[in-house]
């Protein structure tokens, strides 16, 4: 280290005090007396050069270099409560974000499957809504996630395909009572666009060569794929959806396929994983179960359009 720090103790009772603005509710925080809490402010301004806090009248107030060094020292501390949370954390809990689309229609019943076979390891599912999928193993709590991409992720992960993504038209049962439709019959449909820039649409017209035959203005727009699957089966219009992720619905009569020819996206789901973080047989566990599940599907018998 180039420049001495100055000792941890003293920047904990600063992050506290700068937090409550009070010197008594830091000390009770950090089980420690108020006189103590200001020896450790003493010694951080001697070690600065300057005025951390003032006082007017009963209120405590930060003073400008307190502003200034208050978001390092905070996220620093919670810098130090990840790196040691990830040895203390519980070996038998997976903490896993996934899209809410895929957790809806096809993660959340394979884990509780998962759960049932008592092998002792739980998983933690979030499901979030993400433009663009992500995740930050630094500065989420997470432990694994699952991705919709075209791979290439950090060299520090470790990652294992799960399906690709194939998209295909989706709409009410009752609609394809008397089978798939022709194209006068797609030309006239509410179109349901599950993407605000309607790029699922877009894709699976291009790959079916009507790009030219169905116009994409108009149409409701949502911001998920689950909902405009909703949508679609309440009868409101034709959307797109995932194959996979349509599978058990359209075997179960929820959902009907009006035009059954999947388009590949180009992404693919993907489960990832930090390759430092330890208990990897934990994840390996996992991703072998997944792959299982994605084996075993019964997929609706469809043209694959190239």
């Amino acid at each position: 280290m180039s420049q001495r720090l100055p000792g941890l103790y003293a920047l904990r009772a600063f992050e506290a005090a700068a937090r409550y603005a009070s010197f008594t509710q830091a000390a009770q925080e950090l089980a420690i007396t108020q006189s103590a809490v200001s020896r450790h402010i003493r010694t951080l301004e001697e070690h600065f050069g300057c005025r951390l806090f003032q006082r007017s009248g009963r209120n405590l107030q930060l003073t400008e270099a307190a502003h200034l060094l208050l978001p390092g020292v905070r996220d620093g501390f919670a810098a130090l409560e990840r790196a040691c949370g990830t040895l203390s954390a519980d070996d038998s809990v997976l903490r896993l974000k996934a899209p809410s689309t895929l957790t809806m229609r096809w993660l959340l019943a394979r884990l509780s499957r998962f759960r049932l076979l008592g092998d002792g390891m739980e998983v933690q599912l979030t499901s979030a809504w993400m433009d663009v999928d992500r995740v930050d193993f630094h500065h989420e709590p997470f432990d694994c996630a699952v991705l919709l991409g075209k791979g290439g992720f950090s060299e520090e992960w470790e990652s294992v395909e799960l399906f690709a993504e194939w998209l295909i038209p989706v709409c009410a049962p009752e609609a394809v009572a008397d089978g798939p439709w022709d194209l006068p019959r797609l030309q006239q449909a509410e179109l349901l666009h599950p993407t605000p820039d309607r790029r699922d649409w877009r894709r699976w017209l291009q790959a079916a060569g009507l790009t030219d035959d169905i116009a994409l203005k108009g149409g409701q727009v949502f911001d998920t794929l689950e909902l405009g699957m909703v949508a679609a089966a309440r009868g409101y219009g034709v959307s797109i959806g995932d194959l996979v992720m349509v599978a058990e619905d359209v075997a179960q009569g929820r959902l009907g396929l009006p035009w059954p020819s999947a388009a590949a996206s180009g992404d693919s789901y993907f489960l990832v994983w930090p390759k430092a973080r330890r208990g990897q047989a934990r994840y390996h566990r996992l991703r072998d179960y997944l792959l299982a599940e994605v084996e075993a599907m019964q997929l609706p018998d469809v043209v694959h359009l190239l």
